[in-house]
């Protein structure tokens, strides 16, 4: 995935939302791949780093020169925008250090300390612009255009300018804006506490399995639950979420918090709901929304159907939720760091022999972190990185196809980052999550077509079929589902309804039987699931996980059989960057997301991916 965070908190300004997106630096392909990231190509040391810290501060006041003459001319609205962009390239430079420097490990106070600082440095950075948007609308849309026709300097800040007009109902006044900028510090600490809470705080128990003792933290957990040995997968589920059970109260007074804090500034702002509120940044329409639940609720059945597909490949006589992750076909194969990479350069041919020597390059230098260590934030992340530097890629790699698919998941947010810095400038480099998760499920799509194509026997044909099979699985049907979650939790709140550890388990508990169907045996412990969720705390994000692999079906499907036409219409999609609204940008590419026809046809591929495997079943 890539990292939301610190946007999430700088994201009171047109220009503060213009963070960090990488330019490709130079590497030498071949050799051992790198394992750890080089954080001095961003400051030679922390001593640097709080110099910069310092020296940003400094410069914050000078932002307050402008403030009344934005509407004076085109130049002086040219050099203010310049300024404040020029602090913000040097902020996201800055958060980025703080950021990796803090995930390398958690229990290392001095660099949690120094993410406070950035976070805090973040606020302070919105309450000093936080007057810019008022006074472009009070300028008013006139004169602002008529300064973007007459300078040209103007024309890299069209599109921001534009989006701050377009949010004139939901744009308070300069002190109410201040406010708002000044709250979003202590706001982001719900998810601090939540994150430091699981990742170091809460005492992960040891369960004995049949190959040995597991620490079933987040990470030792994903490892269990793909234990062939049913009764291995069963006392990992049942130690796993009854150790959240013991914390749901504190766990569901956390997400209940961050409800309400999600609440807070959508009716501040004069949203009617917290998702109005959520999808307004990208101008993304409630339809999209609203038909993916939709669509989803429908291919419903083709998911029981699955269930039950995989219940007889695992030769079970029911099918428990603890059944659903272990691979229903053995291969004698591992794939090492180093065959990751191989194989997903070859998987990514068909998008053309530039973003294959650009992915050399970048998988060869020091980009990345890739093994688990004790402390270090689990899961997977691309951090879009300083402009003028690198994307960084966060990995927790493991030497299975679910590590070979993460590492070229996030490999496709890497390269989007590169291309989009290439074609773009600052300003507009930085896309939305709504097209990023396009890039990554896309090169999934890809690496899933190119495994399938050098499968020889049934059991190898059985294994990748899965995996696209559970590719859907987990990046549709389930994160639909969290995405319901997420709407009906805030609708609870906002129709004045109280959240608690145990309502949040009993509605969750409610849709994991609506999607895993009447014949998927689901414990009420694991209905704790919720509590595991980080997403849920990014604010509506979920969602674009499916819309994004409903997208990489279709852009697979048009590079498989549009040639050099196709490729570059979905390599335009990433050197757009964030230069126009992500719904616009996929529909100038073909694509309407506001539609039934993408979900729809993700729905059939999964159905026909299944009509594979019963055929291969028979044989």
């Amino acid at each position: 995935m890539s990292q939301i965070s610190r946007r999430d908190v700088i994201a009171g300004s047109i220009f503060l939302t213009a963070m960090a997106t990488a330019a490709p630096a130079l590497a030498q392909a071949g050799g051992e791949v790198p394992t750890t990231w080089d954080l001095t190509e961003l400051y030679p040391t922390d001593a640097a780093w709080s110099a910069e810290r310092q020296a940003i501060l400094d410069a914050l006041p000078s932002v307050a020169r402008y403030k009344g003459r934005l509407g004076e001319s085109p130049a002086t609205l040219r050099e203010a925008l310049q300024t404040i962009s020029d602090l913000s390239r040097r902020y996201a430079r800055l958060a980025t250090y703080s950021s990796l420097k803090a995930d390398e490990d958690l229990q290392v106070s001095a660099n949690q300390e120094r993410d406070q600082l950035a976070v805090a440095l973040g606020s302070q950075f919105g309450e000093a612009v936080s007057w810019v948007d008022p006074e472009l609308l009070t300028v008013g849309a006139d004169k602002i255009n008529a300064f973007v026709a007459a300078d040209p300097g103007l024309g890299k800040f069209r599109f921001a300018l534009a989006n701050v007009l377009r949010r004139a109902p939901h744009t308070l006044g300069a002190e109410a804006e201040k406010v708002l900028a000044a709250a979003s510090n202590p706001i982001s600490g719900i998810q601090t506490i939540r994150g430091q809470l699981v990742s170091s705080d809460i005492p992960w128990p040891e369960v004995t399995l049949t190959t040995g003792k597991v620490r079933l933290d987040p990470q030792g957990f994903s490892a269990a639950r793909t234990s062939p040995d049913r009764a291995d997968r069963k006392l990992a589920f049942d130690t796993y979420f009854s150790t959240y059970d013991t914390y749901d109260s504190s766990l569901g007074a956390a997400l209940t918090a961050q409800v309400n804090a999600n609440i807070f500034e959508a009716r501040a702002r004069n949203y009617p709901t917290a998702l109005a509120s959520a999808l307004s940044p990208g101008n993304i329409p409630e339809a999209v929304y609203r038909t993916l639940v939709s669509e989803t609720n429908a291919g419903l059945p083709v998911l029981h159907r699955y269930f039950d597909v995989r219940r007889r490949l695992l030769g079970l006589p029911d099918m428990r939720y603890s059944d659903i992750y272990p691979p229903v076909a053995k291969i004698d194969r591992k794939f090492t760091l180093a065959e990751s990479r191989t194989l997903t350069l070859e998987a990514v041919k068909p998008l053309g022999q530039a973003y294959v020597d650009e992915l050399s390059r970048a998988t060869a230098a020091r980009w990345a972190h890739v093994y688990p260590q004790k402390g270090k934030r689990s899961g997977a992340y691309m951090n879009p990185g300083a402009y003028d530097v690198h994307p960084y890629v966060l990995l927790n790699h493991t030497d299975d196809y679910n590590g070979l698919s993460t590492f070229a998941h996030e490999w496709g947010h890497g390269m989007h980052s590169v291309m989009a810095a290439k074609a773009q400038p600052f300003e507009t480099a930085d896309y939305p999550i709504f097209t990023a998760e396009v890039a990554s499920t896309m090169n999934e799509q890809l690496l899933s077509r190119h495994m399938l194509k050098g499968a020889r026997t049934k059991a190898e044909k059985l294994f990748y079929l899965d995996a696209v099979l559970e590719s859907f699985r987990g990046t549709f049907f389930r994160q639909t589902m969290f995405a319901e979650f997420e709407l009906q939790i805030h609708d609870a709140v906002e129709r004045g309804e109280a959240l608690s550890g145990e309502t949040l388990t009993q509605m969750y508990r409610a849709l994991l039987t609506k999607y895993h169907g009447p014949n998927v045996i689901i414990e009420p412990v694991y209905a704790l699931e919720w509590a595991a969720v980080p997403h849920f705390y990014y604010n509506f994000y979920v969602y674009q996980y499916a819309t994004s692999i409903a997208a990489s079906v279709f852009f697979d499907q048009q590079v498989l059989n549009g040639g050099a036409k196709a490729r570059d219409t979905y390599l335009g999609v990433l050197k757009a960057g964030g230069s126009d609204y992500p719904v616009e940008i996929l529909k100038r590419a073909g694509l309407d997301m506001a539609s039934p026809a993408p979900y729809r046809a993700l729905v059939a591929k999964f159905s026909d991916t299944l009509d594979q495997v019963e055929a291969l079943m028979k044989t």
